[in-house]
């Protein structure tokens, strides 16, 4: 026999009627022969209408699922270690507090050291002057306000907290590093006692870096150590 060898072979094979006619005759054949589903590429939709292929929906939707529950622990996972780390800055800056011997010491433990602590850019301690001011405490690194600045600051009276996802300063509260903060906390001291009233003020140079979605539980535990500190140290008039 001669002829194209090609042509032979080609000849060989049936049409696509003829699988299409087999398979009719034999529903059974894939079942038989379960390897050669891996070779073949599945329809997303039954041709000829217009119904959804459920099968192929449901393996989509929990694949979607299953990214969505990996992308919601990665989440949680996350937060959870920047909480605990927080919550450990937070108390070694407390600790830091407490180990001041006088107050120029705890002064100088809030103005430079707790910027390390907490990984911040700038930690400023502002007090209001009230009528007489406080000459006993000569030049320290306090910054000063006039009667009720902390109230318009703040707020209401009763606010004891308050995050600043975006905010400038002009030298008032953070003095030299006001140019760099863009984001602040700010918590309430005093008045109380000897102690005026005043404020604690965490500053980052990052936008959002603070912002109402956050809790102010760890800020309000360290300006509450803060107070009693400095009511233990701060010198009378």
């Amino acid at each position: 026999m001669t002829g194209d060898p090609n042509t032979l072979n080609n000849a060989k094979l049936p049409s696509a009627d003829q699988v299409e006619a087999y398979l009719k005759e034999h529903p059974d054949f894939l079942t038989h022969h379960e390897s050669l589903l891996d070779q073949m590429t599945p329809p997303m939709r039954w041709s000829g209408d217009k119904v959804v292929d459920l099968q192929s929906y449901m393996l989509d939707r929990l694949r979607g699922e299953q990214d969505d529950l990996k992308d919601a622990t990665n989440l949680l996972v996350s937060t959870t270690r920047a909480n605990m780390l927080i919550q450990t800055r937070t108390h070694a800056s407390v600790m830091s507090l407490l180990d001041a011997l006088d107050f120029d010491d705890l002064i100088h433990t809030v103005c430079f050291d707790l910027p390390i602590l907490l990984d911040v850019d700038a930690v400023s301690l502002c007090f209001e002057t009230g009528s007489n001011g406080f000459p006993v405490l000569g030049d320290t690194d306090i910054r000063w306000f006039s009667a009720g600045t902390i109230d318009k600051v703040l707020g209401h009276e009763n606010e004891f907290a308050k995050l600043l996802e975006h905010t400038s300063d002009d030298g008032s509260v953070f003095g030299e590093a006001a140019g760099i903060v863009r984001s602040a906390a700010l918590a309430r001291i005093g008045p109380s006692g000897s102690l005026p009233a005043g404020l604690i003020a965490l500053g980052s140079r990052i936008k959002g870096s603070f912002h109402g979605g956050q809790g102010t539980d760890l800020l309000l535990f360290l300006a509450r150590v803060l107070e009693h500190c400095l009511l233990r140290l701060f010198p009378a008039k």
